[in-house]
């Protein structure tokens, strides 16, 4: 064997690495053409960590809270878009129907017709009675007794009768243009505003037209004046304060749908009810029939009490929107303390001092 591969043969293999990270080199040597094995460290492998688990996005947020346009755009679905001959056919149902109802409402009171004159003609009694004067009433011409009793009384008298079913008739004309949430206003509407009218009319019969009679016919005894009552004359005088004061017991429908539409709010009519106070008074002063302070009273309390109820009403209406209650526990306390007071006094003064009822004003009497 030659001497060259001899030497090659002789040469050890030089050894695989034994740790990881360690790189072999063959490097030749200087002398004798020796390959010597070099070792070097190489820097660890880096180690790359497992990429942490991303955490869960957050929720998304809450939608906003829709506003009242929105709401109102969305109410507009269930509005009822009709055309300008659609409205008027509208309206004259509603008008034949209300004159349908108030002929009924005739017919019946036709049949009471006696009664209720009589009922109407007892306040003109009772004053002419309390003056010491006769208490028979007259008419000068001869259709007037036949008008009063038999056409104008039981029209009146059918007014009050059928005032729901009237109210019915306005409700359901202007409802398709009303919002859902305003259609709901309608029972409460209906009731309220007939049951105000109604007891306009009876606080107007049993209260105002009884003192205004009483004084007016007590004028002239003090200078040897006898009244002779004219039916005619007496029955617009009985419908003209009726009617007022039905009318303007209406006041708390009013101010509570002056709220409803944002025109007004409770705050305004506390700030301002001095001139709304000055107002009903010059109202008042309008309707009573006397000229005397103590009617004009009697007139304008009622009406002003109505002012701030219908302040409440709307105050109430506020509240709503704002999603508040109100504390009505605690009136209900307050009102009912206060008429357990005054249930007391007047059994006391029933009692004990020889008071007793009586259905008209005073109401109380000795």
């Amino acid at each position: 064997m030659p001497q060259d591969e001899q030497d090659k043969s002789s040469v050890p293999t030089p050894e695989e690495p034994e740790a990881e990270g360690q790189l072999a080199e063959e490097v030749v040597g200087p002398a004798y053409g020796e390959i010597v094995t070099l070792k070097r460290e190489t820097p660890p492998a880096l180690t790359v960590a497992p990429a942490a688990q991303s955490a869960p996005p957050p929720p998304p947020p809450p939608p906003p809270p829709a506003s009242e346009d929105e709401e109102e755009d969305e109410d507009e679905d269930g509005m009822l878009r009709m055309s300008f001959l659609e409205h008027l056919e509208e309206l004259r149902s509603r008008l034949v129907k209300i004159v349908v109802g108030m002929l009924v409402g005739y017919g019946f009171c036709l049949l009471f017709a006696k009664k209720l004159w009589a009922l109407v003609q007892e306040p003109a009694e009772a004053a002419l009675r309390q003056n010491g004067f006769e208490t028979t009433l007259i008419f000068t011409k001869a259709i007037d007794g036949f008008m009063v009793i038999y056409v104008k009384l039981p029209l009146l008298a059918a007014l009050f009768v059928t005032s729901p079913w009237i109210l019915w008739q306005v409700w359901a004309f202007i409802a398709p243009g009303l919002y859902k949430k305003e259609r709901r206003f309608a029972a409460p509407f209906v009731i309220c505003t007939a049951g105000l009218f109604v007891a306009g009319g009876a606080f107007a019969y049993f209260v105002a037209f009884r003192f205004g009679l009483s004084f007016l016919l007590g004028i002239g005894m003090d200078v040897n004046v006898k009244p002779m009552v004219e039916i005619g004359e007496y029955f617009d005088l009985f419908v003209n304060v009726m009617l007022g004061i039905g009318a303007t017991f209406e006041l708390p429908i009013l101010i509570f749908f002056l709220t409803m539409l944002r025109i007004v709010t409770p705050g305004f009519l506390i700030e301002h009810s001095r001139y709304a106070i000055l107002g009903i008074t010059v109202l008042a002063a309008v309707i009573t029939p006397t000229p005397d302070i103590v009617n004009l009273l009697i007139f304008a309390v009622p009406m002003i009490l109505l002012y701030f109820v219908g302040v409440f009403a709307g105050y109430l209406l506020v509240l709503s929107r704002e999603g508040k209650r109100f504390p009505w526990h605690i009136i209900l306390m307050i009102i009912g303390a206060v008429a357990l007071v005054a249930a007391g006094a007047v059994a006391a003064m029933v009692l004990r001092f020889g008071y007793h009822l009586q259905p008209a004003w005073p109401f109380i009497a000795k």
